[in-house]
Parts: C-alpha cells; sequence; structure tokens
C-alpha cells in the first residue's frame, strides 16, 4: 500500500487549440432554450477508465420542437478538476477557447495533463447561428484510467498450472476442473474518503467486491480478447463503499474464454487456455485530506479456492454453497485456510482500457409456464428465448443439489431438446446449486457464464407448492436476460402487426448476440463470426449506439490478422477452423468485414479513427485477396453464400449460386470502400488510384464470367447472383433494369420468398430498396409461411432463428439473418445518417411509402441528435411528420409533386426552415434545417 501527497494541477492551463479565449463572464448570458445535451467522452457518458491523453468529446444540442434552423457556429470546452470549476468556465486542465465550427464533437491537438486514475469535469458552451452563446452546460465528469506504468503485480494462486493455448478442438494442454479461487486483501484508510477508483483485470473474468458489498453491477468483465495480442481492464468507482479505518477487497475468478477446461461430461465448442486465471488489481483512494492511498496487487493478498468449483463459458457453473466463507471480503475475516498468492508473469497481451458498455441483466422474464413430463423433472418456460442465466430462489437441506439444464425448445416428450445449443447425451449444458442449508432459504444466479434458452428443465426440486418434508422446494426461478448494456437508440412502429413482430423478433436476436464480441449465436459457438459484422451493421447500429463496440471489433479483427495477410472468419479467433481449403478460415465475404464494417461505422458516426487503426489490416487483405484472384481475375474460394435454399434441405454449402460469385463481388465492395477510407485518410493519391484500378480490374472480370447478357440475369439467375452486382453498382451500363427484372422475376415465381443465404439476403434487401421496389420486398416482409420471417414468428420463434425455416433445426437465437431490419429504418422509415455524403447533409429522411401499408414511424437517437420520421396514409392524402435534430441540416425526399406538397398552411416550398425545394422523378426534394415540420398532399 502506497500514500503519497495530493498532486494539484489547478492553474496549469493546456491551450492545446491555437484559438482566442473569451472570458467567461463574458459568455454567461445564454441563449433561452438553446442548451449542449448528451455529453459524451470517447462514445460514453461520464466513462470510467479514459486512457487517452486526447479524448474525443461530443455532444448535440437540443431547442423547442417547434424552434426551426438552429445551427451551432462555434464551441467552447472546458476541463477542470472540479465541477464547481467547469460549471464556471474555468478550466485548468484545458480550456479550448472559442472554436469556430459547426460539428458537434471536439478533441485538443495536444496531450492533456491528465494524471491516471483520477476524476476530472468538463462542461460546454456553444453559439447558434446569430453568434448567441449557450450557458455553460452542467459539468459532466470523466475518471481516467491507468496512465503509465502499474505499481500493481500480477499474482495468482497456485503453481504448476500448464502454459500454451490450443488452436483447435483437440484437447490440449489444458488441466481438468477446478475451483475457481477467491483473492482478498485487508488494508486501513486514516480518514473519510473524496473519491476512489479501482482498476482491475482478472483472467478470465472477475467479480469483487469491498467490505461484503459488490463493486459492480456488471458481470464477465473484462470483455473477451486474444490475450496475447490484448489484454482489457475496467475501472469501477467505489468511493462508496469505502470508509475511515479497516477495510477488505475481495476477488471471485471465473474462467471465460481465457481458460476453456476439457472437462469431462460437459459441452465446450473448443478446448484450450491462455494460462492460469490470475489478477491485476489497483485501488487508488483519495482522502478528504488530499492523501493519496494506493492498494495494489502484490505478495501481501491471499486466495484459498471458492465455492465455484466448475466454471465454463459453454459448458455451465457449479457452485457449492457449503464451500462460502461468511464474510471473506470484510474487514477482519478469519485467515484459516488462506494462503499467500504468488507472484506470476503478465500475459502477453497490452492492457488497455475497456471502452466497450458492460454485459449486465438487461430483463428479467418471469416464469409463465411448470410442467412435469417425467416424475420429479420439471420444466420452467420463460416465455422468450434469449441470452440468460437463471435466477434462482430455493429452500432444502445441505448438500441437496439442484441441476439446471437450459434449452431453446421441447421435445416431444416435453423435456428439453438442448441440441440445438450444442448439448447432447454425456455433453450437457447445465448450471448446478448445491445448497447450504440455510434457514429462509437461499438464492443463486451464475456469476461467469450464460446460455441462450427459453426454458429450463430442473431435477432435484419441486416448486414450492407441491413441495413436501425433506424436499428441495424452488421459491421462485426467472431467467435475466443478460447482454452488452449498449443504449438502444432505435424505435419502430407500423400499420401491420406482422412488421412489427419481425422487428422485435430480429431485435431479441442481436440483443442475445451482443456479448463483448458479436457472437453468432448464445450458446453452441459464441464466436465472432465476421460477415454479420458488416452485412448487418444497419441491423444492429439502428437499434444500439455501437460505436465503441464497433472499434472493439476492428481492433480484435486487426489482432486476428495473420502474418501472411488473411484475415480469419472469427475474431477473436479462439479456434481454428479450416475445412476443405480452409473454407472456414479464409472467405472473404467475412474477412472483408476488417473493411467494410469500419466503413459503415464511419457511415453512422463519423468519426475517422475507427478507420485509422484499421488501414494497415485493411491493406494487407486487400492484398492477400489480390494475390489469390484466379487466372480469369476472379476471388473463387470461400463459404459463398452460406445457407442459401437449394434442393437440398439445410443444404451447408453453397447451392444456387457461384463461390465465386459472393466472393468476388465482396472485394470489389472491398476496394470501393478503401478507395472511399484512403481519401477521408488523405493517402497519397496514387494509393487511392490502385484501389480505383484493381476495381475496375475485378469488375470486368466479374462481367465477364457472370454475366449472361442473352438472358439479362448473372450466373444462375439465382436471387444472390443478380443482387449483388445490382446493389453494388456493378452491372453493365444500361442493363441494371434487365438485372432487377430477373430478380423480381425469381422472387415473384417463388411466392414472393427469399431463397438467398447469408451473405445474399443483405443485397436482395438493399438491390430491392435501391432501385425503386420496395414493394416487393414488403411483399417478402408479408409472408408467414416458410420460408420467412413470418413462417418464424407463426412457428413460435421470440428470437431470430438460424434456419429461414426453423423446423429444419440449428440455433433458434442467431441474428445473421437479420438484414431487413435496416430496411425497416432506413427504407420504410426513411431515416439515414450518412457521413460519407460529401454534396448533402448526413441527414437525409426518404420514406418509402409502399403499397398496401397505411403507416410507419421511426426514432432513432444518432451521433447528430433524435430524428423522427413518420408517415400515414388517409384515402389519396399522405401526412408526414419529420424531426430535424438542433444544429443540423437535412435532406428531406417525399414521394409527393411539389405543387401538391404543403407544410402547415403554406406551401412546402416556401415554409419556414425550408432552404431549397425541387422537384426530381415526380418527388419533392427539400434542403431543410432543424426543427420539426409537418407536411401534407
Amino acid at each position: 500500500m502506497i500514500r503519497t501527497p495530493r498532486l494539484t494541477r489547478r492553474g496549469l492551463l493546456a491551450a492545446t487549440l491555437a484559438t482566442s479565449i473569451v472570458p467567461g463572464r463574458a459568455l454567461a448570458a445564454g441563449r433561452g432554450g438553446v442548451r449542449p445535451v448528451d455529453l459524451r467522452v470517447e462514445w460514453r457518458s461520464r466513462p470510467l477508465g479514459v486512457d487517452g491523453l486526447r479524448p474525443r468529446f461530443t455532444w448535440t444540442i437540443a431547442a423547442g420542437a417547434e424552434v426551426r434552423g438552429v445551427r451551432q457556429s462555434a464551441w467552447r470546452i472546458v476541463v477542470a478538476e472540479s465541477a464547481e470549476a467547469a460549471a464556471a468556465g474555468r478550466g485548468d486542465i484545458w480550456d479550448s477557447g472559442r472554436v469556430a465550427d459547426g460539428r458537434l464533437r471536439g478533441q485538443p491537438v495536444r496531450d492533456l495533463p491528465l494524471a491516471s486514475q483520477t476524476p476530472y469535469f468538463w462542461s460546454l458552451m456553444v453559439w447558434d447561428e446569430a453568434g448567441r452563446a449557450s450557458d455553460w452546460s452542467e459539468p459532466e465528469r470523466f475518471v481516467t484510467g491507468v496512465i503509465g506504468d502499474w505499481q500493481a503485480r500480477w499474482i495468482a494462486a497456485e503453481k504448476g498450472w500448464p502454459v500454451g493455448i490450443a488452436e483447435s478442438r483437440k484437447p490440449a494442454l489444458v488441466p481438468g476442473p477446478k475451483p475457481m479461487p477467491l483473492f482478498r486483501r485487508d488494508f486501513a484508510l486514516g480518514g473519510p474518503v473524496a473519491h476512489a477508483f479501482l482498476s482491475i483485470v482478472g483472467l478470465g473474468h472477475h467479480a469483487v467486491s469491498i467490505n461484503g458489498r459488490e463493486a459492480h453491477a456488471s458481470m464477465l468483465d473484462p470483455g473477451w480478447t486474444d490475450y496475447r495480442k490484448t489484454v482489457l481492464y475496467t475501472t469501477y468507482d467505489v468511493t462508496d463503499l469505502l470508509r475511515a479505518g479497516e477495510n477488505a477487497i475481495g476477488v471471485m475468478l471465473g474462467n471465460g474464454m481465457y481458460n476453456v477446461e476439457g472437462a469431462e461430461g460437459r459441452y465446450k465448442k473448443f478446448v484450450g487456455t491462455f494460462g492460469q486465471p490470475r489478477l491485476l488489481a489497483q485501488l487508488v483512494v483519495v482522502l478528504a485530506s488530499g492523501e493519496r492511498v494506493v492498494v495494489a496487487s502484490d505478495d501481501a493478498w491471499t486466495t484459498r479456492p471458492g465455492p465455484i468449483v466448475f466454471s465454463s463459458i459453454y459448458g455451465g457453473e457449479d457452485h457449492d454453497a457449503r464451500r462460502e466463507i461468511a464474510g471473506w471480503d470484510r474487514a477482519g475475516a478469519p485467515r484459516d485456510g488462506w494462503v499467500p498468492v504468488l507472484l506470476v508473469d503478465a500475459p502477453e497481451g497490452r492492457l488497455k482500457a475497456q471502452a466497450i458498455p458492460p454485459m449486465a441483466v438487461a430483463a428479467t422474464y418471469p416464469t409463465v409456464a411448470v410442467t412435469e413430463p417425467r416424475p420429479g423433472v420439471f420444466v420452467y418456460d420463460f416465455g422468450m428465448n434469449c441470452s440468460s442465466r437463471p435466477a434462482l430462489a430455493v429452500r432444502g437441506p445441505a448438500g441437496a443439489t439442484v441441476r439446471l439444464s437450459p434449452s431453446e425448445v421441447l421435445g416431444a416428450d416435453g423435456l428439453i431438446a438442448p441440441r440445438s445449443i450444442g448439448a447432447r447425451p454425456g455433453l450437457p449444458v447445465h448450471y448446478s446449486y448445491t445448497l447450504a442449508g440455510r434457514e429462509g432459504g437461499e438464492a443463486w444466479r451464475p456469476r461467469f457464464t450464460y446460455c441462450g434458452s427459453r426454458y429450463l428443465q430442473v431435477e432435484g426440486a419441486v416448486p414450492a407448492d407441491r413441495a413436501g418434508p425433506g424436499d428441495v422446494a424452488i421459491v421462485s426461478l426467472a431467467s435475466e436476460f443478460v447482454h452488452t448494456d449498449m443504449p438502444e437508440v432505435g424505435r419502430f412502429g407500423a400499420g401491420q402487426a406482422l412488421l412489427v413482430q419481425t422487428h422485435d423478433l430480429i431485435r431479441q436476436a442481436v440483443l442475445s448476440n451482443s456479448a463483448s464480441v458479436f457472437t453468432d449465436c448464445p450458446h453452441r459457438e459464441k464466436l465472432g463470426w465476421l460477415e454479420q459484422d458488416h452485412l448487418n451493421a444497419e441491423t444492429v447500429l439502428y437499434l444500439e449506439d455501437g460505436a465503441t463496440m464497433y472499434e472493439k471489433t476492428i481492433a480484435d479483427i486487426v489482432d486476428a490478422q495473420l502474418p501472411n495477410g488473411q484475415i480469419p472468419e472469427i475474431a477473436p479467433e479462439y479456434v481454428q477452423f479450416t475445412g476443405p481449403d480452409e473454407m472456414f478460415r479464409d472467405s472473404p465475404e467475412w474477412g472483408g468485414a476488417v473493411v467494410i464494417a469500419a466503413w459503415k461505422a464511419y457511415k453512422f458516426y463519423g468519426d475517422p479513427r475507427i478507420l485509422e487503426v484499421g488501414y494497415p489490416a485493411m491493406r494487407r487483405y486487400a492484398d492477400h485477396i489480390e494475390g489469390k484472384r484466379t487466372a480469369k481475375g476472379l476471388v473463387d474460394y470461400g463459404l459463398g453464400d452460406w445457407l442459401d435454399l437449394g434442393p437440398r434441405e439445410n443444404g451447408k454449402r453453397v447451392q444456387l449460386t457461384s463461390m465465386g460469385v459472393t466472393a468476388t463481388a465482396t472485394y470489389f465492395q472491398m476496394l470501393a470502400c478503401l478507395g472511399d477510407i484512403a481519401r477521408r485518410l488523405g493517402r497519397p493519391q496514387a494509393e487511392i488510384a490502385d484501389f480505383a484500378r484493381r476495381a475496375a480490374s475485378v469488375k470486368a472480370a466479374f462481367n465477364a464470367a457472370f454475366y449472361r447478357a442473352d438472358k439479362g440475369f448473372y450466373d444462375s439467375g439465382s436471387q444472390t447472383a443478380n443482387a449483388m452486382p445490382l446493389a453494388l453498382g456493378m452491372t453493365p451500363a444500361g442493363e441494371a433494369g434487365r438485372v432487377l427484372d430477373a430478380l423480381v422475376a425469381d422472387i415473384r415465381a417463388r411466392g414472393d420468398h427469399v431463397s438467398a443465404g447469408d451473405i445474399g439476403f443483405h443485397y436482395v434487401v438493399r438491390a430491392l430498396a435501391e432501385h425503386g421496389r420496395p414493394d416487393v420486398l414488403h411483399a417478402m416482409l408479408s409472408r408467414t409461411d416458410a420460408p420467412s420471417y413470418g413462417a418464424q414468428i407463426a412457428a413460435g420463434a421470440t428470437a431470430l432463428t438460424e434456419n429461414w425455416d426453423p423446423s429444419h433445426g440449428g440455433s433458434q437465437n442467431h441474428f445473421m439473418l437479420g438484414h431487413a431490419l435496416g430496411w425497416l429504418y432506413g427504407g420504410l422509415g426513411g431515416v439515414t445518417v450518412d457521413f460519407w455524403r460529401m454534396d448533402a447533409p448526413p441527414i437525409r429522411i426518404a420514406p418509402q411509402c409502399v403499397p398496401g401499408l397505411d403507416s410507419a414511424s421511426v426514432e432513432y437517437r444518432s451521433v447528430l441528435g433524435p430524428i423522427r420520421s413518420m408517415w400515414t396514409r388517409e384515402g389519396r392524402r399522405m401526412r408526414f411528420e419529420v424531426d430535424i435534430p438542433a444544429g443540423n441540416e437535412a435532406t428531406i425526399v417525399l414521394p409527393a409533386a411539389l405543387s401538391d406538397l404543403r407544410e402547415g398552411r403554406a406551401p412546402a416550398a416556401r415554409a419556414q426552415g425550408v432552404a431549397r425545394a425541387v422537384e426530381r422523378a415526380g418527388a419533392a426534394v427539400l434542403t431543410v434545417g432543424s426543427g420539426r415540420y409537418r407536411f401534407t398532399t
């Protein structure tokens, strides 16, 4: 434990932007109603653990809904050591001065003098279009992570642990299950606490308590990474848990992806370890007196085995409550059984603050039904499939064990049928709890695992209303929905219940697969298959604020890149899947996420850092693919259009579309995106030209090989083969109409059903929406027979399934086919934000008012502020309501003649806030300022 005098930075001014500083008194008068809101640092509200010295600040501005044309002309940020200084506009750490800039973001150009594990406060003032200043915003806080070297040491519980990692499904270098360790440390504080922050990483995961109270509500911290490259740490505010005098900190570890054990009789997707569970912790306490106290992990800590006797991210968790130690995380606890820790080497990966939101319990589903399909075996139904952990309350004798086995579906006999989650006879997934026999009962939740499920099969206990003497009685059992706590930003409504149900079906799967990586499924694999990160980017980013998640995704991909430039299909790559010709490890439709996912993240958020971080890996991967082009200039390897609907029922290999179609078209898309990215990053013109040259070559080879000019379609005429070149602008001049007709004809011939798979359906949605046939897309989404979303809903699915037809088996909680949700927001609702637009504002409202639908509405809280679009059809009349956030302009495209369109009582072209109005192709195109608009025809 280290004590040092308090270091002050008051009076130290870091004027890192060359701007004039206007005195705070002159800025005190604010313009009524215009104010900065939603202040964020590094995309997060009041973040803990900011470890960069040039943090990014973002905000939006608010004005009355009926006020139009509000723009920001300048901003000023102050960063201070106290909230009082920030509120008064005194930046003793940084004062940007008045910066003439309409963008809703700012960043210092030089490092700020930030101290480690320290709170800072910032306030913002903005000027409107008339040069009137707002009041200072309410101060917001951010807390730094560990800046510079750690004072803590890595500690572990025992010697003799094997090292190395197995990168296949063959067991190697992994010990059998052992009880997970506990760590503790007593320490004293010499007075009241002003503030205290704990930065910690327990591998695989940690759970922290101080003085007998949990230090965080999050679970599965830190997030998953390739621990040979990157190790994340988390920071918690523990001020309220500490007191003057004696204190204690306790830490429990779980295995997670860091150590996947080869336990007999439990399901695991693979077996491998990065090493023994270990801990690094650094608590910094500042007392009211100003004294600074550091409590760091070192050889003064002690350890002993804990009550978790089995910990697996795949197979479940076993907890023996008889092994619990009362008061173990309180000061003065008995030392019997505790032994000194071992000092161990650090993992290979670089320590980095965790910027993504933590996993947490987002909802709790109560029991909706209980059955007893076999004597003494009870099945609890929670009504919803989700990424779940059980919340159990029981009463019974010591030593009795309750087993809870999850499943998505039931068999004909009413018992669980868990094969879809990976389990099978002899390799189950289950949670078990052995009772301590406490009077009044006991409650338990697994700490370090979860599993996608709707049902729990209970053995060893009975519902309380049926319990007799000596029985273990289930007082309550619920399903807790756990996922990464990304703020939800989208809301959709429509005058067709099936569309809303489809939205909710996809949403449930997206949330269920939002862990610290975007997983394919929340049970069987829990792996970051990369194709969904770009193909479903619109779906994810309309639903959730995914800025930090996409930055982590690109960082994970960069870490996973192989020396030859190849991007594997999974990141982090915990296990190597190969297959024929390494099809499960090297497929452009998956690896291309390094480029396309980053491009789409910039589209939504407009921040170049994700491009800068990924660009070297992007270039290397493009060179890797270029080197594998065939003599005909094609890219002809990989998985192709996975799970397309051909003649083989539930066929895994592509059936309808040549592999070279999807691989070559994806490479073309990568090159087009790389050209944009290179320009945005200011790369040399020769580099930009090289991407354009390659793209032209790929396009020519693609059309020469696959376009059948005599037929007007590509390849076999499949939906995927025609949709990809349409969506990506690859069709020969004048031929797009014929290809579109062929695509529509195939869909109509199938009764408005899809045949495209995991890759192709994204482009089917885009091709129809962008080429004037949203009516066909709406018809597809209106089907209730298989294959369709409606068929899944009719079959009782509550989350999107892996196969178009859920009766074919597979996972019942997969979001890889969720592409249509992006169209519900960007097409039906018409709301898009695109920072790649160079000749128009990023915000565009262009609703596609398809026949047969009377209304649609979208609310989307974008990085630029909240956007709303709503339309209703009343006979031959149309009504549109649009909200554009303050500080922005937007393009509005409405399906009406300009002469027929009114805003309020005025012709739309002359309405207040409308800067420009023209008619193009029968649609009114308006450029407007911020505010609420009501248009009618």
